[in-house]
């Protein structure tokens, strides 16, 4: 880590924080760390992902600066399913038209409006 913008990390650290050092390779930073991972090539992306949904399943995410401050791209609505969820499909599937029903993909705290027009008229 630069010396000059470690000292910040250091600082909180004094006041309680616990620092995570996420590096292959030991180092004087992993040293100052309270714990070390060091993650082989190509797994770093499974740690964000894992850690990502811890933050969203145990409700560790400030969710009223989410909401209010951010785009919140990532709030989608409680009622979608994703593909793990649905065999391989998404939400909204109706498999007597073999069309999907983009309702269901919407924003939370966001109200979608059917499209205009005839939708076969492509």
């Amino acid at each position: 880590a630069h010396p000059v913008g470690f000292q910040w990390v250091m600082e909180a650290k004094k006041h309680g924080a616990k620092v995570i050092h996420v590096d292959p390779r030991f180092s004087r930073t992993s040293a100052l760390a309270d714990t070390h991972v060091p993650l082989r090539a190509g797994t770093d992306i499974v740690l964000l992902g894992a850690l990502i949904s811890h933050v969203l399943t145990e409700e560790k995410d400030f969710r009223e600066y989410v909401v209010h401050y951010t785009n919140a791209a990532s709030l989608v609505s409680e009622d979608f399913r994703d593909t793990e969820d649905l065999d391989g499909l998404f939400s909204g599937y109706d498999p007597d038209t073999g069309r999907y029903d983009p309702l269901s993909w919407q924003y939370e705290g966001v109200e979608v409006q059917e499209p205009a027009g005839d939708p076969d008229a492509l």
